[in-house]
């Protein structure tokens, strides 16, 4: 399930990584500044779809556990519902405030002005993302991670080819890549829905009724899990604005920085997507002990990853840098992420595999405070403090150093929710001695059980 998500979402960012790249090529710092904001932006921005998909997964997944198919149907199409109905007015929402939010984030001058342009481009797509996330959630809860996988795909493919041809060969620059996104989005979002309709049952005619008497269970899970996603973009929101005091260039080495986390880290930002419909499904199921080992699995292939991944990046940190033609300050933050803060992902791995755990188990506002911990006190004060010391190499190491604490505040949360379990409304509750014990074995023929 991971692997095969990862294989997705690193579609998607091999290919954001190499549009990041062209627009280092065209030689404009103010260029690659623009994207780091922009970035920072549209994380906020995609934290609704997030939450919700989130929200249905957990849901559906439960429902599919206790073989009630017609309950999935419906918590599905009262996800893309709701998807839909908020998606739009919060995409218009930070359309109006785009100004703003890019002055919040230190943005100036034409950095500022390229960064709205792009923005007001790429935002008008991002109802489309937020479906197309929760088409992919629903199509996990299946258990069908290759269709899931083939959905991003698709949508990096479009990129991959029209990226060059709107950049470069039409002279776009940044409205090229915006119009490429729009594009990729929609594609998305179609290649997520039609194996949804053609092998796992569909969606039900939405009616008016069904979406205000399913609104409650799922966002029951998907209000905290919202806000636990607004979170990172917050903490994200507040690195951005230190390293801007240090110029373009921090600017721009923290954009290639951010291109390259989730390239590079794609297995673990996957593993909670993946992680979730499989306690979900045993929790349905009264399978307690398969999800405390789905947990204790996790952790240990998150640590195999992350030894995995920083090796390679340590390895390859002078043709990263060169890829970006990064020089000086930005290429001193590119060699930065790719030696000793990489080790330190491995925090973040346990937080994303804990706030999996809470999340299905019913204990999202757990995840919650997490997350906000984690990018604000986590973040703020460290990042701020390192920052005077190291200046904008120690922005990047405050905050990864701040996130360990809270990376063992996850661990120990994730453990008490799967010794208390706490079924959301909506899903019928599993008789308490089978969250505890595992399915009995069949009798024999002929013998009895008490």
């Amino acid at each position: 399930m991971s692997l095969t998500a990862s294989v997705g979402l690193m579609a998607v960012f091999v290919v954001d990584l190499i549009n990041m790249a062209y627009i280092s090529w065209l030689g404009r710092a103010e260029l690659a500044a623009a994207i780091g904001y922009a970035g920072a932006v549209l994380f906020f921005t995609t934290s609704l779809g997030i939450g919700l998909s989130i929200a249905v997964s957990a849901l559906v997944s439960r429902a599919i556990g206790q073989r009630d198919m017609a309950l999935a149907r419906e918590k599905a199409t009262t996800g893309m519902m709701l998807g839909l109905i908020f998606g739009v007015p919060f995409a218009a929402l930070v359309w109006f405030m785009l100004s703003p939010m890019l002055q919040l984030l230190g943005a100036e001058g034409e950095a500022h002005d390229l960064a709205e342009h792009y923005l007001q481009i790429v935002t008008l797509g991002q109802p489309l993302l937020m479906l197309g996330m929760i088409g992919t959630a629903i199509l996990r809860s299946h258990g069908d991670a290759q269709a899931a996988m083939m959905a991003t795909v698709w949508g990096a493919v479009v990129t991959a080819v029209l990226d060059p041809l709107l950049i470069f060969g039409l002279g776009l620059d940044l409205t090229g890549a915006a119009l490429t996104g729009i594009i990729s989005r929609a594609l998305i979002l179609f290649m997520a829905v039609r194996p949804v309709i053609r092998k796992h049952g569909g969606f039900n005619r939405p009616t008016l009724r069904g979406v205000l008497r399913d609104m409650a269970p799922v966002w029951a899970i998907g209000i905290p899990a919202i806000l636990t996603q607004i979170a990172t973009p917050v903490g994200q929101a507040f690195v951005t604005r230190m390293a801007s005091g240090f110029g373009e260039a921090a600017v721009a080495g923290m954009a290639i920085a951010g291109r390259l986390t989730p390239v590079a880290f794609g297995v673990i930002f996957a593993l909670a997507g993946a992680l979730g419909p499989i306690i979900g499904q045993n929790l349905g199921a009264g399978r307690m002990d398969r999800v405390r080992q789905a947990f204790r699995d996790a952790l240990i292939f998150i640590a195999v990853i992350i030894l995995v991944v920083s090796g390679l990046l340590w390895l390859l940190r002078a043709p990263i840098a060169d890829l970006f033609r990064a020089e000086g300050l930005t290429r001193e933050i590119v060699y930065l992420f790719c030696g000793p803060l990489a080790l330190l992902w491995f925090f973040n791995g346990v937080i994303f595999a804990g706030n999996a755990v809470c999340n299905n188990l019913g204990r999202p506002f757990w995840s919650t405070v997490v997350n906000w911990g984690r990018h604000t006190l986590g973040t703020i004060p460290f990042a701020w403090w390192f920052g005077q010391l190291w200046g904008a190499q120690g922005v990047l190491i405050g905050q990864a150093v701040g996130g360990v604490a809270f990376a063992l505040l996850a661990w120990g949360f994730a453990a008490l929710a799967i010794r208390r379990p706490n079924v959301p409304i909506g899903v019928r509750p599993v008789a308490p001695a089978a969250l505890s014990q595992p399915e009995a074995e069949p009798a024999a023929p002929g013998e009895r059980r008490a």
